[in-house]
């Protein structure tokens, strides 16, 4: 089992905003040097808990100081630009990272963005698909480019000049282009269906419980199964919140602190599904009534934690129940406590994972 990072990111409104960027850059710096395989970065224009409104140029800013952890969009909203745009600006990524990249696209997470551009009311899935399917026409075509979707229209027919390349738009380092990677928040998810219907990766949000956990993978291979695509779990990432202390008290005074860490990243999510009424999807067991939903039960039941022993015990039943995942996404929180957060990321990557590959025979 492989290790990540994956970060919205989330932390406390009030904080500065340029010392949050940097801690950012230092958590996947930090990340690199201990061996994480990935680091997966959000994207968000209206929040001022999650500020990061470029992963693709937040991430550009980290590629010089990392050697080699691999830099994932997580996600590239689509519904929010003209897939010219995209296509172009993830060709280019993919040549300054020299192929460390994985493009993970979405239909969007944020109300408020979906407001302030203009999609609160579209058919935000579809309008995904769409953009997709023109990105990859450009990577794997030359001009002219002609592309008449329900929500875009692209013609580029009449500047083509060979003998000085105009008319020609990039083509990303990996060939065809890179990885596409889908990410998913509910039971049963569309996105992850949609995802193994084209073989794409498939990225389970750490927000949720195992048993919605669970039906992303059985939606996933069912689909995968259906286009002729390979169903092996190694391409499966699962992202929990993990903290790890030297004992088990230590850790659970620091999950369950109210307003530190842990807690204000469940109680600012429990605020928006309990403001956006869809509280639904986030239950803790299948069958729960949202009514009774408070976040404490989010942050209790969505974050493991625990001495290195119990933290390795708790990974292996999170894999014993929902079955056979590739990569663990460590969930990125604020930095209310450097010093400990930074140990808790070591103790994961130098003690708790390699117990877990030695239990699982890898």
């Amino acid at each position: 089992m492989k290790l990540g990072l994956f970060m919205m990111p989330i932390h406390n409104h009030e904080r500065d905003y340029h010392q949050t960027l940097m801690e950012d850059i230092d958590a996947i710096v930090l990340a690199d040097r201990l061996g994480f395989s990935e680091a997966w970065v959000g994207e968000h224009y209206s929040s001022k808990s999650e500020q990061i409104t470029s992963p693709l140029l937040f991430l550009s800013h980290v590629l010089p100081q990392t050697e080699r952890i691999v830099c994932g969009t997580g996600v590239i909203c689509l519904p929010q630009y003209h897939p010219a745009v995209t296509a172009g600006q993830i060709a280019m990524f993919d040549h300054l990272a020299k192929g460390r990249y994985i493009a993970g696209v979405g239909p969007g997470g944020l109300a408020p963005d979906f407001e302030l551009f203009g999609v609160m009311e579209a058919d935000r899935n579809a309008m995904m698909v769409e953009a997709i399917d023109i990105m990859v026409d450009i990577w794997t075509s030359d001009p002219p480019y002609e592309f008449d979707g329900e929500y875009w229209q692209i013609s580029l027919k009449d500047w083509i000049h060979d003998d000085i390349g105009l008319g020609y738009m990039a083509k990303p380092y990996q060939k065809p282009y890179p990885p596409i990677a889908v990410s998913a928040m509910s039971p049963f998810s569309g996105s992850i269906k949609f995802a193994g219907s084209r073989g794409y990766i498939p990225i389970s949000a750490n927000f949720i419980g195992t048993w919605s956990v669970k039906s992303h993978w059985e939606v996933y291979a069912e689909a995968a199964a259906k286009a002729g695509h390979p169903t092996d779990p190694e391409i499966w990432r699962v992202a929990r919140n993990i903290h790890v202390d030297e004992t088990d008290a230590a850790a659970e005074a620091f999950v369950k602190t109210a307003e530190a860490s842990t807690d204000w990243y469940f109680s600012y999510l429990f605020r928006i599904f309990e403001r956006g009424d869809m509280k639904g999807p986030f239950v803790v067991n299948q069958g729960d009534d949202p009514a009774a939903l408070k976040h404490e039960a989010l942050r209790d039941n969505f974050t493991i934690y625990g001495s290195p022993e119990t933290v390795t015990e708790k990974i292996l039943a999170l894999r014993d129940e929902i079955g056979h995942f590739g990569t663990l996404m460590l969930t990125a929180q604020d930095w209310t406590d450097k010093e400990r957060m930074t140990r808790s990321m070591s103790l994961l990557a130098g003690e708790v994972m390699p117990r877990v590959n030695a239990a699982i025979g890898a």
